[in-house]
């Protein structure tokens, strides 16, 4: 009778064979045996590409943890990065926010040149927003204070007042509990206010990190939702990060696959969700 061994980390569902951290980055790292150029990210976005990273290193310090990277997507579309941990996925949200150290490489977004901006510059001038991994709300600040801290960088404060009545005009669950405390909200709120307090800037692109990391199924689902209508009603570009692979890769336009800090696999999200190398991996089976 076979061994039965669990694949530990990534994706959802029933699971006959497990598979150790170590195995998973080995059999992850034979999928790239073939890593796609860049004609083929660019057929990815239709030709269209809007934002770009080429030829990245980065890492922290001296260590480098991206090595020759290449990334495109188009405006208004949704790209999901998934990969063994430690591949590199969140290093790439961090270069192009500017939270990471640089080697070398180029990051632009339509005629901007964004390599050497800092956080803030991205943000205000370059339509770049980032959702962070851990919970990031000020639980003593009310949900409205939460949300004008989104507009710290305006110098109107009654331009990030409008933007704020905005969002609790879109958002009912929000406007409820305006002046309540952030600290009582559920997890599901809480992520709904801290993608909410990213669009009070009305950035072009949305960097997104784990969104259904510690939520409830019913409070996952919620989070892609306004993810779908931000990216096909509202227009943004969004890039996230997911630990649920199945979901993220069934929201996103176009999937790629990091190993080892290199980009081993982009296809259509659905051509990914359909291989059954990426299945056995990352989604469960």
């Amino acid at each position: 009778m076979a061994e039965s061994t669990t694949i530990s980390g990534h994706g959802a569902g029933d699971v006959d064979v497990v598979i150790s951290v170590d195995d998973v980055a080995k059999q992850a790292a034979e999928l790239a045996q073939n890593r796609p150029d860049v004609a083929h990210l660019e057929s990815l976005t239709k030709n269209k590409s809007f934002l770009e990273i080429n030829n990245l290193h980065a890492g922290y310090g001296r260590m480098e943890i991206l090595h020759d990277f290449n990334l495109r997507i188009g405006k208004g579309q949704s790209l999901c990065l998934i990969g063994p941990n430690g591949a590199g996925k969140s290093t790439i949200l961090h270069s192009i926010y500017g939270f990471c150290d640089i080697m070398s490489g180029k990051i632009s977004a339509g005629d901007k040149e964004l390599t050497n901006l800092s956080p803030n510059t991205k943000l205000s001038k370059a339509g770049i927003a980032y959702v962070l991994q851990d919970n990031s709300v000020f639980p003593d600040l009310t949900v409205e204070e939460n949300l004008l801290m989104g507009g710290y960088l305006l110098n109107n404060q009654q331009l990030a007042r409008t933007a704020a009545d905005k969002i609790f005009s879109r958002y009912d669950r929000l406007a409820k509990r305006k002046n309540q405390r952030a600290g009582v909200l559920s997890g599901g709120e809480r992520r709904l206010l801290e993608i909410s307090r990213a669009l009070i800037m009305e950035p072009d692109i949305l960097l997104i990190d784990e969104p259904s990391i510690g939520l409830e199924p019913r409070f996952i689902n919620m989070v892609f939702e306004i993810l779908t209508e931000l990216k096909e009603v509202d227009g943004k570009t969004i890039i996230m990060v997911e630990q649920n692979a199945k979901k993220g890769l069934e929201f996103a336009d176009i999937g790629y696959v990091l190993v080892s800090g290199e980009l081993a696999m982009a296809e259509d999200g659905n051509e990914l969700l359909k291989d059954p190398a990426v299945g056995r991996l990352f989604l469960g089976g």
